[in-house]
C-alpha cells in the first residue's frame, strides 16, 4: 500500500525515466505536456465496456472482461475501506509526511489520477477526490475506477522486472495525441477491428506480450517501505513481495501470474461482442486474489462504498475466490497419528500449492492450523488454534496482546501454542507494529515457501525470519508440525481433526484501528465488527482415528 517515501531512486515514471536517460519507446520525446490531464491520458471501463462485454461460454457462464473486472479487487482499488484506514492512520502517526503518503498511496490504487500529477511533478492525492462519486471533484469517476483497463494496457515494456518498475514505477508514455495513443494486448488486431476502436474509445490497439509477464504484475504488487518513525535507518522494508518470490520459486519458468490469476477460458472465445473473432487463449480478467473478505464488505456496504458491480456480480467475484484459495493453494495432512501409553503422536504436513509464498503480499495476511482431537463421546481431548467469531485465533499471542506475538513452533504440547504462518514487523524501539511506516525490520516471516525456493540462499528481500529459519521441517513447498500431547487417560478410539485457516486481514490489523479516530478507521471498525466471523476461510482439512 505505502511505497518509498524519500530517496525513491528505483522508482520511475514516464519522466524521471527519461531524465535518468532510459531508453524509452520510439514513440516517446522529450517534451511532456507541463500537466497532462486525467481524461487526456485515460478513460474510464465504461468506455470499454461497450464492446468487451456480454461475452458468454457455450455452456453459459458469462466470461465479459468489463463483468470480471467490475466485481474484482483492481476496480475497487480506491473504494477498499481497510486501505482508506490504513492511509489515514499513516497521515496521523506521520502528519509532516501526509503529502507524501498520499501520493504514494495512490500511485497503484488511484493510478488514473495520480499518474498525471506525478508525471507534472507534482504529487498524487487520495482524500481530495474521496469520496467515491463526489460530484465538485472532475476527476472523481477516473480516480474511483482504481486499477482499471487503461492503466494497465497502457504500460510499456520498458524497465518491466526491474528494481526501478517496482513501487509503482511502471510507465506510461504521455506524450501521445488523443488517437494515436496504444492499447497493448497479446493478439493482433487487424485494419477494420483497429478503426472500430479507435473511433469507440479513442485508443489504438498494439499487440505485444509483456502484457502477460509477471513483470507487469510486479509493478505494483513489489512494495517496498521506508521507516517514517524515530530512530529508523534508510533500509527499505519489503512490505510485499510475491513477484520476488516467485522467481525464486520452482514456477519461475512455467507459470506465470497471469496464468493463475487470469485464468484461460477453455475454449475460443472472442474479445468483443463488436465485429467478434474467436480466439484461442483468452484470458478472463477476474484477477482471483486471496481477499475474499474485502469482496464481502464491498458487497455488503456497497451504498456506502459507491459499488458499481452487481450484488449477483459481487457474490460471483467471492465464489470464484474461495473456490480458487480453496482448490489450489494448499493441502493439509495428517502423515502420523500414533499413541503411546499416554501420550498421542501427531505429525502434520503443511504444502504450499502457490507459485509464491503462502500467504503472500500485504502483511496483515495469515495462516494457521487449528487442530483438535476428540474422544470416544465427541468430548475436546486437546485444541489449539480455534477461530473465534470475533475474528482471533483462539490461544494466539498477539490477538490477546498487540506487544506480543506467536513464535515459529517444530513441535507443538500445549493448547496455546498456535502454528501461525505469518509476518510481523518491529518498529525501531522493537516494538511490534501493524503500521507499515514504522516498521524497520521482521522479526517472523515463517509464511509457507513456494516449491523451489531455498530459504538458505533466498534473497533478503524473500528471507525466512525467526526460528523457521533453522526449522528442518521447513522448507521450500511445505511445513511438518510435530503435536506430542498428553492424553490424560482419554479413552479412544481418538478422532484427530486438522484445519488450515486463512484470514486475509488478521485481527490485530483491523482492531488496532481503534486507536486512532478519524471517519476511515471508525468506518472500517465498524465493518470489523460487523463481519469479524466471516473474515476467514479453510483452506484445506483432514482426519485420522487412532484406535
Amino acid at each position: 500500500m505505502v511505497g518509498r517515501i524519500a530517496a525513491r531512486a528505483s522508482v520511475v515514471i514516464w519522466m524521471s525515466a527519461l531524465a535518468a536517460g532510459a531508453t524509452m519507446n520510439s514513440t516517446a520525446v522529450a517534451q511532456a505536456p507541463a500537466h497532462p490531464s486525467p481524461a487526456a491520458l485515460f478513460e474510464p471501463a465504461d468506455t470499454c465496456k461497450a464492446c468487451h462485454n456480454n461475452l458468454v461460454t457455450r455452456a453459459g457462464e458469462d466470461v465479459s472482461i468489463y463483468t470480471d473486472w467490475r466485481a474484482s479487487m483492481m476496480a475497487n482499488s480506491a473504494r477498499d475501506p481497510y486501505w482508506m484506514a490504513a492511509v489515514r492512520r499513516e497521515v496521523i502517526d506521520h502528519p509532516a509526511a501526509s503529502a507524501d503518503i498520499e501520493n504514494e498511496c495512490s500511485i497503484c490504487h488511484m493510478p488514473m489520477t495520480t499518474f498525471p500529477d506525478r508525471a507534472a511533478g507534482l504529487k498524487g492525492r487520495i482524500f481530495d477526490h474521496l469520496p467515491s462519486g463526489r460530484s465538485d471533484d472532475p476527476d472523481t469517476r477516473l480516480a474511483s475506477d482504481g486499477v482499471s483497463c487503461t492503466v494497465c494496457h497502457q504500460i510499456q515494456a520498458t524497465n518491466l522486472g526491474t528494481p526501478s518498475s517496482f513501487t509503482g514505477g511502471y510507465v506510461i508514455d504521455v506524450t501521445e495525441s488523443a488517437g494515436a495513443r496504444r492499447i497493448f494486448g497479446p493478439f493482433q488486431v487487424d485494419a477494420g477491428r483497429t478503426r472500430v476502436m479507435q473511433s469507440s474509445s479513442g485508443f489504438q490497439p498494439a499487440q505485444s506480450t509483456h502484457v502477460q509477464q509477471s513483470e507487469l504484475c510486479a509493478t505494483c504488487h513489489t512494495l517496498f517501505t521506508h521507516a517514517l518513525a524515530a530512530g529508523a535507518g534508510p533500509t527499505a522494508l519489503p512490505e510485499q513481495s510475491p513477484y520476488l518470490e516467485w522467481q525464486q520459486s520452482a514456477y519461475l519458468d512455467t507459470q506465470s501470474c497471469q496464468s493463475c490469476h487470469m485464468p484461460v477460458v477453455e475454449e475460443e472465445m472472442p474479445l468483443t461482442q463488436v465485429l467478434p473473432q474467436p480466439r484461442e487463449g483468452v484470458s478472463r480478467h477476474t484477477f482471483r486474489g486471496g481477499n475474499f473478505f474485502m469482496m464481502k464488505i464491498l458487497n455488503r456496504f456497497r451504498a456506502d462504498l459507491g459499488v458499481r458491480a452487481t450484488p449477483r456480480e459481487m457474490d460471483a467475484a467471492v465464489a470464484r475466490t474461495e473456490k480458487h484459495l480453496q482448490e489450489d493453494t494448499a493441502s493439509v495432512s495428517i502423515t502420523r497419528a500414533e499413541r503411546t501409553g499416554n501420550t498421542l503422536a501427531i505429525d502434520v504436513d503443511v504444502e504450499n500449492l502457490a507459485g509464491h509464498k503462502l500467504p503472500t503480499a500485504y502483511p496483515s495476511r495469515r495462516a494457521w492450523i487449528h487442530l483438535a482431537v476428540r474422544d470416544a463421546g465427541g468430548q475436546a481431548v486437546f485444541e489449539t488454534g480455534a477461530f473465534s467469531a470475533d475474528g482471533r485465533i483462539v490461544g494466539n499471542d498477539n490477538d490477546a496482546d498487540a506487544t506480543r506475538f506467536e513464535p515459529h513452533y517444530a513441535e507443538i504440547t500445549q493448547a496455546d501454542q498456535v502454528q501461525v504462518y505469518e509476518s510481523v514487523m518491529v518498529d525501531p524501539g522493537g516494538r511490534v507494529t501493524t503500521g507499515l511506516l514504522s516498521g524497520t525490520r521482521y522479526v517472523k516471516d515463517n509464511r509457507l515457501l513456494p516449491r523451489g525456493m531455498n530459504k538458505a540462499d533466498a534473497s533478503a528481500e524473500v528471507a525466512v525470519h525467526g526460528a523457521a529459519a533453522q526449522d528442518a521441517d521447513f522448507a521450500g513447498g511445505h511445513d511438518r508440525v510435530a503435536y506430542r500431547i498428553a492424553l490424560d487417560g482419554a479413552q479412544g478410539p481418538l478422532t484427530v481433526t486438522v484445519q488450515l485457516w486463512f484470514q486475509p486481514i488478521g485481527y490485530r490489523w483491523a482492531v488496532n484501528f481503534r486507536n486512532y479516530d478519524a471517519p476511515e478507521t471508525r468506518r472500517f471498525v465498524g465493518y470489523w465488527d460487523a463481519m469479524a466471523g466471516e473474515s476467514a476461510l479453510v483452506l484445506a482439512k483432514s482426519s485420522s482415528v487412532v484406535r
